[in-house]
C-alpha cells in the first residue's frame, strides 16, 4: 500500500487550533477534549485513562501484535513557586527549558480565583535602572521572575488576587504561519506531531484503508515530565513508533525537510528491526529521510519500556530549530512524517512471532553477522527449523 495523500491545509489548521489551548503538564483537560472532539469528527472511536491519556483505534484483522502510534498533547510551563514581597511570582519550570527561552515570554498564570495574565522578567529588567547590568546578569529560573497584570504591589495583594503556590503557568505560543511553508512558535513540541498523527488518522479513515493489525492512536499528557506512555498501553500492542521533533542543531544529522528516524536516544537504541522497518518504507515510498542520534533526549518509548511493556519501539521526528525555545519547523517535514505513518500502518506483517507476548525460538528475528558468528548458529537453526 502507498504512502497516502495528506491534507496539509487541515494539518496547519489543526495544529494552529492546538497551539491556542493551553496545556502545560499537569492542566491538560481541555486539550484532551479538543482532540476527542477531533477524533469524534472524524469518525474513530476512543477511550481515555482516569488522567486523560487518549486511545482511539482503527480496527484492523487482528488485535494480536496491534501497532500504536504515539505522541503527547502536553507542553513546558511554569508553576509558582512563591509569592514574593515584591508583589511578583518566583517560578520553576514545568519540563526542562532554559530562563533564557523565558525571559520576555506573555504567560497566563490559572488560579482558582480566574486566570491573569503577566510576562516573565529577568530580576533587573530595567535599562535605565541597572544599565549594562542587564546585559551581564546570570540567566537561570531563580533570576527571573514573573510580573502580573494586576494590582500586586506586595505579597498580601497577590493573596487577594486568589494566586497560590502551585498555580499552573502556561506560556503564550505566539505562532506564525509564513507562506513558504515555515512555522515558528512555541510549543510545535509536541503539538505538531498530534496534528501530523491526526492529518495522517483521517487519510486512511477518508481512504477506508484495511489494515492486517488494529491501530492505536495514543495520545499521552505527561512526556515533558518523564511518564509518557508509562500506562496507557494495552498488552496486545507489539510495537509502538513515537512521533516527535528530532533536534535540528550543530552535530546533529536532524532536518526541517523530510523526517529524521532517530537510531538512539539518551536511553539507548531503539528496536533494531523496526527501525530498519521505517528506513525501507521511506525508501520504498519515495520520502525524504535522514538518520540521526539524540544525546540530551527521551520520548515517549523510554517511559513505555521503563514501565516493563515488552514493545518494539522507534522514534520518527520532524525537524525542530531551537527545540524547546523559540521553536521553528517546517510543512514539508510535518506532511513527511504523516505519509509515513500511513505507510508504515498499512504495511505487511513482518514478524508474526510478535502476535504473542512469549513463545518458542521458531520465527524469532535474526541480525547480521560475520560468517564465523553465522556458522556458530547453524546448529540451532536447524533445530528451530525441524
Amino acid at each position: 500500500m502507498p504512502r497516502l495523500n495528506i491534507d496539509t491545509e487541515y494539518l496547519g489548521d489543526t495544529l494552529a487550533r492546538l497551539l491556542q489551548i493551553p496545556s502545560p503538564t499537569g492542566y491538560t483537560d481541555m486539550i484532551v477534549r479538543m482532540v476527542c472532539r477531533e477524533l469524534k469528527e472524524i469518525g474513530v472511536p476512543f477511550e481515555l485513562t482516569r488522567r486523560g491519556a487518549i486511545r482511539a483505534t482503527l480496527k484492523g484483522k487482528s488485535p494480536h501484535g496491534a501497532r500504536a502510534i504515539i505522541s503527547h498533547v502536553d507542553t513546558l510551563g511554569a508553576q509558582v513557586k512563591q509569592l514574593k514581597d515584591n508583589g511578583r511570582l518566583e517560578v520553576v519550570p514545568i519540563g526542562c527549558w532554559s530562563a533564557r527561552f523565558a525571559e520576555g515570554a506573555r504567560v497566563t498564570i490559572f488560579s482558582d480565583a480566574g486566570s491573569y495574565r503577566g510576562t516573565v522578567l529577568p530580576l533587573k529588567a530595567s535599562g535605565h535602572t541597572y544599565a549594562d547590568e542587564v546585559d551581564t546578569a546570570p540567566v537561570g529560573w531563580q533570576h527571573v521572575e514573573v510580573r502580573i497584570d494586576a494590582l500586586s504591589r506586595n505579597d498580601t495583594e497577590l493573596e487577594k488576587l486568589g494566586i497560590e503556590v502551585g498555580d499552573i503557568i502556561a506560556i503564550d505560543p505566539q505562532p506564525e504561519f509564513l507562506e513558504n511553508g515555515y512555522i515558528v512558535s512555541r510549543h510545535l513540541d509536541n503539538k505538531a506531531g498530534v496534528a501530523l498523527m491526526l492529518a495522517a488518522l483521517r487519510a486512511m479513515r477518508e481512504e477506508k484503508i484495511e489494515l492486517e493489525l488494529d491501530a492505536h492512536w495514543v495520545f499521552t499528557i505527561a512526556e515533558e515530565v518523564g511518564i509518557g506512555a508509562a500506562s496507557v498501553l494495552t498488552s496486545d500492542i507489539a510495537s509502538m513508533v513515537a512521533v516527535d521533533n528530532g533536534t535540528s542543531a550543530p552535530g546533529q544529522n536532524s532536518s526541517e525537510f523530510g523526517v529524521t528516524i532517530a537510531m538512539a536516544d539518551q536511553s539507548g537504541p531503539f528496536d533494531y528491526h523496526l527501525t530498519k522497518k521505517m528506513v525501507r518504507l521511506c525508501q520504498e515510498n519515495d520520502i525524504r529521510y535522514q538518520k540521526d542520534i539524540f544525546r540530551h533526549y527521551r520520548s515517549d518509548s523510554a517511559s513505555a519500556l521503563e514501565a516493563g511493556h515488552d514493545v518494539r519501539t522507534a522514534l520518527i521526528t520532524f525537524g525542530i530549530d531551537a527545540s524547546h525555545g523559540y521553536e521553528r519547523i517546517h510543512m514539508n517535514a510535518l506532511r513527511s512524517v504523516a505519509e509515513l505513518v500511513t505507510a508504515y500502518l498499512s504495511s505487511p506483517v513482518e514478524i508474526r512471532r510478535d502476535a504473542h507476548e512469549t513463545g518458542s525460538l521458531a520465527g524469532f528475528t535474526t541480525q547480521p553477522m560475520t560468517e564465523a558468528e553465522a556458522d556458530i548458529e547453524l546448529p540451532e537453526k536447524a533445530e528451530e527449523e525441524a
